[in-house]
């Protein structure tokens, strides 16, 4: 690390995606769409589940947090996106380059974590049905998701630490549509190692032990469901499980593309696709996965339609 860092550059260009001049009016319809379907989705999530008493539930709860960091990490990096589509200067501030990487990590480990949380708490529900009040009790949940945030808030910061100590000399052109970390990093003219070393060890460890979570709570679900004497109950619960799983190892699999394959290949036009879907495309699912084929917030959805009908 060098101390007398205060990176030699006052901006940073982002490189975008590669669009053509002919289809940028197309992918930027495409990509406003999918951002306005996910910050609406969410918010409508977020906006049931405070208004409906039956949604006061652990699920729900979790669900709610997780919609807010949908909304937070779609919103750091899409509507920058969008502008540089259509603007011919893709310049962002160094700070607001900082910033930019600080926030989309903190929300994407926040996503992890989570994720690893709803999967533990679908266990409780499925494979110990008569212990989930007292299991899940709200204190248990709020410290759940306290500790969420302060784990990926320390995350965030030692890599931001760590990262404002690198100098950044002639090249500032990021390779990617907004300021990523491993962009970042192919673009200092320090030396990166302390920085890779972190990512591999400290990320791969917030990385690993959430999937490991998720995978071996559904795996003891599958094992319950395979026992149940209902065939009904069986599809259902792998139902439930499969399009949860489905999220995981989009999540996971796109995250992994970026952070940690992409040191050992340099294809940037597969990793910029592993960040639009990471950025983009999750968000989009979270709200069409985990609430709108659920029959409770389609209850609820229906009560408030009723409500706003009958004000009118």
């Amino acid at each position: 690390m060098r101390g007398e860092n205060q990176s030699s550059v006052s901006e940073f260009l982002l490189l975008g995606l590669p669009i053509r001049p002919e289809q940028q009016n197309i992918f930027f319809t495409l990509f406003l769409a999918m951002y306005l379907t996910t910050v609406l989705g969410n918010l409508l999530i977020i906006l049931l589940i405070r208004l409906d008493s039956h949604l006061h539930t652990p699920m729900y709860f979790f669900l709610s947090h997780l919609a807010f960091s949908d909304i937070s990490l779609s919103s750091i990096t899409v509507p920058k996106m969008l502008m540089n589509i259509q603007a011919q200067q893709h310049s962002i501030s160094y700070n607001g380059c900082i910033s930019q990487m600080y926030f989309f990590v903190l929300f994407g480990c926040l996503d992890n974590f989570l994720l690893a949380v709803m999967a533990y708490d679908r266990y409780v529900a499925i494979c110990h049905p008569l212990l989930y009040i007292t299991a899940m009790r709200e204190e248990l949940c709020v410290c759940l998701v306290a500790g969420s945030w302060f784990f990926c808030f320390v995350h965030a910061s030692l890599h931001t630490l760590l990262l404002i100590q690198l100098s950044f000399c002639a090249n500032n052109t990021v390779p990617s549509f907004f300021c990523d970390l491993t962009a970042l990093l192919k673009v200092s003219c320090s030396d990166i190692s302390l920085n890779k070393l972190v990512i591999f060890t400290e990320g791969g460890l917030l990385f690993i032990l959430p999937l490991s979570s998720i995978l071996g709570s559904y795996i003891l679900i599958g094992s319950t469901a395979l026992r149940a004497p209902s065939t009904k109950r069986f599809f259902k619960t792998f139902s439930t499980c499969a399009s949860h799983l489905f999220v995981v190892f989009l999540y996971y699999g796109t995250l992994a593309g970026v952070y940690f394959f992409s040191s050992l290949q340099n294809d940037s036009d597969k990793d910029l696709v592993a960040s639009v879907i990471y950025t983009v495309v999750t968000p989009l699912l979270n709200p069409f996965i985990y609430s709108l084929r659920n029959r409770d917030i389609k209850h609820a959805l229906e009560i408030l339609v009723t409500r706003a009908h009958s004000f009118n």
